[in-house]
This record gives structure tokens, C-alpha cells and sequence, in this order.
């Protein structure tokens, strides 16, 4: 099955990532030689080394890049949410982390639950094309969403238009509470998004062993320590089947 994957990368000698800088949780910095580094990366590298391949990092400051660079054949594998609209490009595997998401609202507002905030004349700012903005976009009936680029521009937005709520990942609206005083988050969840790694269409034996390898790194503990290792514990959590 390996000789077949490597077969199917676009250069026999390298696996061809593509990173979502965007995900803070999952790029926490970067090598000396200007290649990122945290989990996504580190998971990247596993496979690679599985294959017996260097690997080559493409990195895009949106997920919406990453699924986009997809569509044009410009890498081996991609590492981002899962997601029905990037399915139409992507081949996800199962995902190996999860994180919660919920909505951030400003002092005064009347909303107590996350079920709440789906209500008529409720506009809620959101990073356009991120996972959960997709997921809202599909599952929202009366509430709007009004898109910014990436998460600090949703925030500014959510400041700046006086909008109703934030939609967003748990621990970046954490960070976003402590710079606006009062606010605070909604208990429970509208989805947790899961990060998977997937292929191009069309490459089932590299689809197949990166599923393996991704089985092997939740089931071994690896991936729990990558979480533990790059600084990321209690913001993000192993997948899980639900």
C-alpha cells in the first residue's frame, strides 16, 4: 500500500501539506528555517515519515485557501476542519482533534443558552468560510451572519457594528472576552469542529494510509502528547465518534 501512495503524490520524493496558519491551536509557531510547527505540522511529518518521504509545507493564512488550493492540485494532503462543502474537493479521513464551538456576547445581552441566539433580527459576526460559518450557514434559520476576514477582523467586526454575538472556536473567544469587559461566553455548544486530514480526490491508498496512521495516533496516545507538547491542553481534545 505505501509504494501505491507514494505513487500518488505529486512528487514521489515529498509529501506536499497544506497548512491553515488561521488555526492557532494547531500552528503555534515556526522552526528557525520558516516551516511551521505545532500539531498539524507534527502529524504532517508523521505521515511523511511513514511514507519515507521529506515533506514540503504550503502554508495559507484561511482555511478557505487550503480547500481552494485543492481544487487546483497544489498538494499531497491538507489539514483542516471537516466540513460537507470542502468534502466536495477534499477526502477527509476521520478527524484527530476536536474543539468546541459556542458564541461570545457583550454585557447587557439577554441571551443565556446557545439555542437562543438563532432568533429573528439577531445578527451574529463570524470568520467568513470558517468551519462553523459553514456549519451556521447550513443550520441557522432566522439569525444572519455577517462575515469578516478571519478571526481578529470577526471580532473587530462584532466591537465595532455593536453586532448581537460572536460565533467562534472556545478558546480564541476566551482570549476575546479579556479584552472586552462584561462579555462572556455561552455555556454548551452549536458544533465541535472536527480537524481531519484529507486527500485529493482520487488518491484512495494515500487516503488509506493516512487513515492509519491517524487511527494509530489516537489510539497509541501520540496524538494526546502532541497536544500536551506544543502548549494546547484543555483547548483542544482528542476526536471523538460523537
Amino acid at each position: 500500500m505505501t509504494q501505491e501512495a507514494i505513487a500518488e503524490l505529486l512528487d514521489p520524493t515529498v509529501l506536499r501539506v497544506g497548512i491553515n496558519l488561521g488555526n492557532i491551536l494547531l500552528v503555534t509557531g515556526e522552526k528557525p528555517n520558516g516551516d511551521p510547527e505545532g500539531i498539524a505540522p507534527d502529524m504532517a511529518a508523521g505521515i511523511a515519515e511513514k511514507l519515507g518521504v521529506k515533506v514540503q509545507y504550503d502554508t495559507f493564512a484561511t482555511p478557505g485557501e487550503v480547500a481552494d488550493a485543492a481544487e487546483r492540485g497544489e498538494w499531497d494532503i491538507g489539514l483542516i476542519a471537516i466540513e460537507p462543502k470542502r468534502a466536495e474537493v477534499i477526502d477527509f479521513c476521520n478527524a484527530y482533534v476536536q474543539i468546541e464551538a459556542t458564541y461570545l456576547v457583550p454585557e447587557g445581552s439577554k441571551f443565556q443558552a446557545v439555542e437562543e441566539v438563532d432568533a429573528p433580527g439577531v445578527r451574529i459576526a463570524v470568520s467568513e468560510r470558517a468551519a462553523y460559518d459553514l456549519y451556521l450557514s447550513r443550520t441557522l434559520q432566522h439569525a444572519e451572519l455577517v462575515r469578516a476576514q478571519g478571526l481578529p477582523g470577526a471580532f473587530k467586526l462584532f466591537q465595532d457594528e455593536k453586532l448581537d454575538a460572536l460565533a467562534g472556536l472556545v478558546p480564541a473567544l476566551k482570549d476575546n472576552a479579556l479584552e472586552m469587559p462584561g462579555s462572556r461566553l455561552l455555556p454548551g455548544r452549536y458544533t465541535a469542529v472536527k480537524q481531519a486530514i484529507g486527500t485529493r480526490h482520487g488518491k484512495p491508498a494515500l487516503k488509506a494510509v493516512v487513515q492509519e496512521f491517524i487511527a494509530e495516533a489516537v489510539s497509541s496516545g501520540h496524538v494526546q502528547s502532541l497536544i500536551d507538547k506544543h502548549g494546547v491542553t484543555g483547548k483542544l481534545a482528542v476526536a471523538t465518534d460523537d
